[in-house]
């Protein structure tokens, strides 16, 4: 290696430590950070790839497991007393018809279950959850990813323009936003966009459908198992029930699970850096558009069915 490309190596290496702490900062987004480890991926290439592997990882278990101490058993069940079956039926229904679909478009079984998991529950959140039990590759991960944060993107100006558009109801937007929009920021800007009552409604329902993580990734562990495999709960899915129960039934003062959960949502942040500078050229060429447009024909399946339920009955 010449003196000059050694020297390239070091820049490389110092940028890629320096944006990964940087995405451990409030100045960060998810989809951002994702969408800088992409870019570094493909413009410089990834230095430590072993080590952005392992990391990502398991850093990306813990973080869901402190995200639970976030989430309140009560209240979430409290908020999916309203529309309880449809919830039921728009998970169901949205993971079937992902699975088909990616066959169809011919997607890969990981990406399209990941796609389809991310629709049908929270996002990013529930593609981190069920991510590792899948044995998903760090490409899988960082197209599912980038899929959906594309289309939460997307979501956060269109739906309250819609909402306007169709005379929608604070309830009704509400209810709509938790349904139809994936990760749960993208929901609470929507709902706070279109009003107070509707930020309420859609941040209560969205917390009940993030529950869904929990039998999503018992069953995942069971769709994903060989015949070597014996089948189990992932500790840190355990874990993260653990996390729920302590925050809900315990008095923990609230200073100490905001902490926790303001720094699993920073690692989680980072991790995804990580998982998008795990991305190559050669992964991106060969997938090509299909992940993206699976994931556009679920979002519009379950927008158009969850607004026409909506609509009619509340």
């Amino acid at each position: 290696m010449s003196e000059h490309q050694s020297l390239f190596q070091q820049i490389k290496s110092i940028l890629y430590l320096v944006l990964a702490v940087f995405c451990l900062t409030s100045f960060v987004t998810p989809p951002i950070a994702l969408f800088l480890g992409l870019i570094f991926s493909l413009v410089l290439g990834t230095p430590f790839k072993e080590f952005n592997k392992e990391s990502s990882k398991y850093l990306l278990q813990i973080s869901v497991v402190g995200l639970g101490f976030g989430m309140n058993l009560q209240d979430s069940f409290r908020a999916g007393s309203d529309g309880m079956l449809f919830t039921l039926f728009s998970v169901v229904s949205v993971m079937i018809l992902g699975i088909m679909l990616g066959k169809i478009f011919k997607v890969g079984d990981v990406s399209s279950y990941l796609i389809s998991s991310g629709t049908a529950i929270c996002g990013g959140s529930a593609i981190a959850a069920v991510g590792p039990i899948a044995k998903a590759s760090e490409s899988e991960m960082s197209i599912s990813l980038a899929t959906i944060f594309v289309l939460n993107a997307i979501a956060l100006f269109l739906f309250p323009v819609l909402g306007h558009w169709l005379n929608l109801t604070q309830h009704q937007f509400g209810l709509w936003a938790a349904i139809a929009i994936h990760d749960t920021s993208s929901v609470v800007g929507a709902g706070a966009t279109y009003g107070e009552e509707a930020l309420k409604v859609a941040t209560t329902v969205k917390l009940t459908r993030a529950l869904w993580i929990i039998p999503l990734s018992i069953f995942t562990s069971f769709y994903f198992k060989s015949k070597e495999d014996k089948v189990a709960i992932p500790w840190f899915i355990l874990f993260f029930i653990v996390a729920m129960v302590v925050n809900t039934y315990f008095a923990i003062p609230a200073k100490i699970t905001h902490g926790i959960v303001s720094v699993a949502r920073q690692s989680l942040t980072m991790t995804l850096f990580f998982i998008g500078a795990g991305l190559s050229r050669s992964v991106i060429k060969s997938v090509g558009l299909k992940p993206l447009f699976l994931g556009v024909t679920l979002w519009f399946f379950i927008a158009v069915i969850s607004l026409i339920f909506i609509y009619f009955i509340y």
